[in-house]
């Protein structure tokens, strides 16, 4: 009983060593730690007032909001890592900092394997964000999907389609698809695929299409209309006539191939130009050539022999 007595009793004492070297230290390292803690939250005040300031001169620079949410972002986070690392020397903590930093960087490859769709996503945002390839209100097509870029983010992209719905797709699949931006130039040209009779005067059809062609509303005059003859169809010689518009929505596109449409039927109608319904051929000779009219006697002649 008494060894074990002492045994506690020397339990006990190391103990409350330890415990008296643990208060002393703390109370030596006090100050450090109230400045420590002191920097820390300046720092952070400090990164939310970047945040704001670095978002709003974006803003006034009219860049994407996905950018501007970034790079701010970005300048907080480097602000609040300066305040960390100057209280980290506060408390005199560096090399627990490495060994952190270390293992933090083992934890962050784990991950990355682990969520690589995501970090895909997201190195793409980056990429859109700094490359520009469209912006918010821009009409795109990509994945099949046609319609306004209405919400850029880092790791999605929500496209509003022409019928309403929503459609939010990775950026991953933005980047790595087929993009076409058609708001980017602020131009686009309409295409038009009409036929004519075989009995029609070619050059009289082109002058015709031409000049009802000019007379669309708001076209760019700069650019001149253009007309080519393209093929001998079944029933018809088609040609395509086109034109170029000042393009800012789908709906100046839809409103002058209409326009178009009704200009060069008005034109042709007026003109005596026929564009023809489909006409389908019966052919009733063993080499061709024979239509019914000649073989009827002939079908008549052999049922009489025949009776």
């Amino acid at each position: 009983m008494t060894q074990r007595a002492a045994d506690i009793s020397d339990i006990s004492a190391r103990l409350a060593g330890k415990a008296s070297q643990w208060v002393d230290a703390f109370v030596a390292m006090f100050p450090n730690l109230v400045v420590a803690v002191a920097v820390v939250m300046v720092g952070w005040a400090l990164g939310r007032l970047a945040r704001r300031l670095v978002y709003g001169a974006l803003a006034r620079l009219h860049t994407p909001h996905s950018v501007n949410a970034l790079v701010s972002w970005l300048a907080s986070v480097a602000v609040l890592a300066g305040g960390f690392t100057i209280a980290l020397h506060v408390l005199e903590l560096e090399k627990a900092a490495t060994s952190v930093l270390a293992g933090a960087g083992i934890v962050g490859l784990a991950l990355g394997f682990a969520f690589q769709d995501l970090a895909a996503n997201f190195i793409a945002g980056v990429y859109l964000a700094v490359r520009f390839p469209f912006r918010e209100g821009d009409l795109i097509e990509t994945n099949g999907i046609l319609g306004i870029a209405e919400l850029i983010r880092i790791r999605t992209t929500t496209i509003r389609t022409l019928e309403g719905p929503a459609v939010m797709i990775p950026n991953k699949e933005i980047f790595t698809n087929k993009l076409i931006n058609y708001t980017d130039t602020g131009l686009r040209r309409v295409d038009l695929t009409v036929g004519v009779s075989y009995g029609d005067d070619l050059e009289k059809v082109r002058r015709v299409a031409l000049d009802a062609a000019r007379l669309v509303e708001g076209r760019d005059a700069a650019r001149e209309v253009e007309l080519f003859y393209e093929a001998f169809g079944d029933s018809a010689i088609s040609f395509t006539i086109r034109l170029w518009i000042p393009f800012r929505e789908h709906t100046d596109y839809l409103g002058a191939r209409s326009e178009l449409v009704m200009r060069i039927k008005r034109a042709f109608d007026e003109n005596g130009i026929t564009i023809p319904f489909p006409i389908r051929t019966l052919d009733f000779g063993i080499k061709g050539g024979v239509p019914l009219t000649a073989m009827a006697p002939r079908v008549l002649v052999g049922k009489d022999e025949s009776a």
